[in-house]
C-alpha cells in the first residue's frame, strides 16, 4: 500500500545559528518507499554542500540564518505518497542589534519612536534567492524576489544594468514591490537585475542574471543510458527511470508492449513504431538541477505477465522521443514435491517369499506319502489326479496251440475283480481260476508331490495272458 507515517513527528524545528540539526522522516511502506526532501518548494541535492540526505531524514551542517523555512519529505512507492513537514527556525543570538550598525549622530537617533533598537536589512527568503542565473525561452514568465526587513522598514529600487527600471516596468502593486513580474519575456528583456534594499540603518542588494531564449523547435532528447533492462525475482520489486532534456516541462509516459494477440484485452492501446502498446500509470515528473527531468516506474510484486518491453516516452509540442528496455521476470520457483511414503510391501527377498510355501507343501506331501506307505493301503487319487490312456494289451501266445485270450483293458479287469470280491471269500477263488487261469499282474503306486501343492499318484498295472 501507500507509504505511511510510522512514528510522531514534531513540525516546529529551531536551531541555533551554525549548528548542525536532523530532521527525520520516519515512514514505511510496502514497497519500501523512495524519498526526496524540498525546501521552500526546491528540491535538495548534492549540490547543497552542507545538506546530507541520510536513510533516516534530512542532515544540515553548519546552520545559516537563510536555513530557515519549511522542509518537506516526500515519499513515493508504486502505490501513492506522503508527505512530512517542518517548519525550521534559525536562532541569532547576534540579532537582537548588538552587532547592528547604527548611523552616526546623538544616541537619541539610535531607538524610533517606539523604543524598538534600529535595524540595517536582511533578506528574509534567502532560499528562494539561491539560483542567481536564470534562463528562459520566449514567451515565458519569471518573478525575481528580494523579501527583505529592517527597522526601520526597508525600502527597494529594482535596476536594469545598473539602470533604474521605470514604475510600469515594476508595477503599481505596492503589496508585491519586494518581486519583480517579468511577463511574456522577449529577447531584450534579458540582462542583469539587481535589488537595492535600504533604510537608515544600511543598504544590502543582489543581483539576477536573466537569460531569454529562442524557442528551439526540437522534440524532447533521453539523456543518460536508461531505461536499462532489468532482471527482478518471482514477487519482487524494481523500478526503471527515465531522464529527459526539454525546454519545457515534458510530458513522459511509459508504455508497455502488447504480445501480437492480445490486443483484445486491454481496452485501448497506441501505435509506437509500428508496434500496439498499452499506456501505463505513471507517477510525478521530476525537475532536476541540471534542467532535466525525471520519472520512474515502480513494478511490484512482478508476475510472469509483467515481463515484456517497456518504453519511455518524453513528449512536448514539437514532438517525442522513446527508449526500449526489457524487464525479465525469474519463474516462479516449484514447490518441494512430497515425499514418497516407505512401502507397506514387505522387505523379504522374493526367493524366500516363494520358498517357504513351496517348502512346506513339499514337507506335508512327504508326510502324507509316508502315512499311506506305512498302512499298505492304496492311497485314492485325488479328483485332479490324471490317468494314463488304456495302453493296447498284447496277447502271447504261451504255446504252440496257440490258445491265448483276447486282450482285455484296465477298466474291464477292475470291474470283474470287484464283482468277484462281491460274491464273497468261498467263491472268489474258485471263479477267478476258471475265467482267467493264467493272469498274473504287476501293480507299482507312484506318488508326485509338486511344488504347487499338487500331490499326484498313479498305478502302473501290468498284467499278460
Amino acid at each position: 500500500g501507500p507509504p505511511r507515517i510510522a512514528d510522531k513527528v514534531i513540525h516546529r524545528q529551531s536551531v541555533r545559528l551554525g549548528r548542525t540539526i536532523k530532521l527525520l522522516c520516519p515512514v514505511e511502506g510496502d514497497p519500501p518507499p523512495l524519498t526526496m526532501w524540498m525546501k521552500d518548494g526546491r528540491t535538495i541535492h548534492s549540490g547543497w554542500t552542507r545538506f546530507r540526505i541520510l536513510q533516516q531524514g534530512l542532515k544540515i551542517k553548519e546552520v545559516e540564518s537563510e536555513d530557515a523555512g519549511t522542509y518537506i519529505c516526500k515519499a513515493t512507492n508504486g502505490f501513492g505518497s506522503t508527505n512530512v513537514n517542518y517548519t525550521l527556525i534559525v536562532i541569532d543570538d547576534a540579532s537582537s542589534g548588538k552587532d547592528s550598525q547604527v548611523p552616526e549622530g546623538s544616541h537619541g537617533e539610535y531607538e524610533d519612536h517606539s523604543g524598538k533598537q534600529w535595524a540595517r536589512p536582511r533578506f528574509t527568503q534567502p532560499a528562494k534567492m539561491r539560483r542567481r542565473v536564470i534562463a528562459r525561452p520566449v514567451g515565458s514568465s519569471i518573478r525575481l524576489k528580494c523579501v527583505a526587513s529592517g527597522n526601520p522598514r526597508p525600502d527597494i529600487t529594482w535596476l536594469k544594468d545598473n539602470k533604474p527600471l521605470t514604475p510600469q516596468e515594476i508595477g503599481e502593486n505596492k503589496k508585491k514591490k519586494w518581486t519583480l513580474n517579468l511577463k511574456n519575456l522577449k529577447p531584450e528583456d534579458s540582462g542583469k537585475y539587481t535589488c537595492r534594499v535600504f533604510n537608515k540603518v544600511g543598504e544590502i542588494n543582489a543581483t539576477y542574471k536573466v537569460e531569454v531564449i529562442q524557442r528551439t523547435r526540437s522534440k524532447p532528447i533521453l539523456t543518460g543510458t536508461h531505461p536499462v533492462n532489468t532482471t527482478v525475482d518471482y514477487g519482487g520489486t524494481t523500478s526503471f527511470q527515465c531522464k529527459v532534456r526539454s525546454d519545457v516541462k515534458p510530458v513522459i509516459q511509459w508504455l508497455k508492449r502488447v504480445e501480437y494477440g492480445t490486443e483484445s484485452k486491454y481496452n485501448s492501446t497506441i501505435d509506437v513504431g509500428g508496434q500496439k502498446f498499452v499506456v501505463l500509470p505513471t507517477g510525478e515528473v521530476w525537475s532536476r538541477p541540471d534542467g532535466s527531468y525525471l520519472n520512474k516506474l515502480m513494478i511490484t510484486r512482478a508476475k510472469e505477465e509483467d515481463a515484456g518491453m517497456y518504453i519511455c516516452l518524453g513528449a512536448n509540442t514539437m514532438g517525442y522521443s522513446f527508449r526500449s528496455a526489457f524487464l525479465t521476470v525469474l519463474p516462479d520457483p516449484k514447490p518441494p514435491s512430497a515425499p514418497v511414503p516407505p512401502s507397506s510391501a514387505s522387505s523379504l527377498p522374493w526367493p524366500v517369499i516363494i520358498g517357504i510355501p513351496a517348502g512346506a507343501v513339499f514337507i506335508f506331501g512327504t508326510i502324507l506319502l509316508w502315512l499311506c506307505q506305512s498302512k499298505k493301503k492304496p492311497c485314492s487319487p485325488p479328483a485332479a489326479a490324471h490317468r494314463p490312456p488304456p495302453r493296447e494289451r498284447v496277447c502271447v501266445p504261451p504255446g504252440p496251440d496257440k490258445d491265448c485270450i483276447s486282450s482285455i483293458n484296465y477298466e474291464e479287469y477292475v470291474a470283474q475283480q470287484q464283482h468277484l470280491l462281491s460274491q464273497g471269500p468261498a467263491l472268489a477263488p474258485a471263479m477267478a481260476s476258471k475265467m482267467y487261469p493264467k493272469i498274473y499282474t504287476d501293480i507299482h503306486t507312484h506318488t508326485h508331490s509338486h511344488v504347487e501343492g499338487k500331490v499326484h499318484q498313479h498305478q502302473h498295472i501290468q498284467y499278460q495272458c
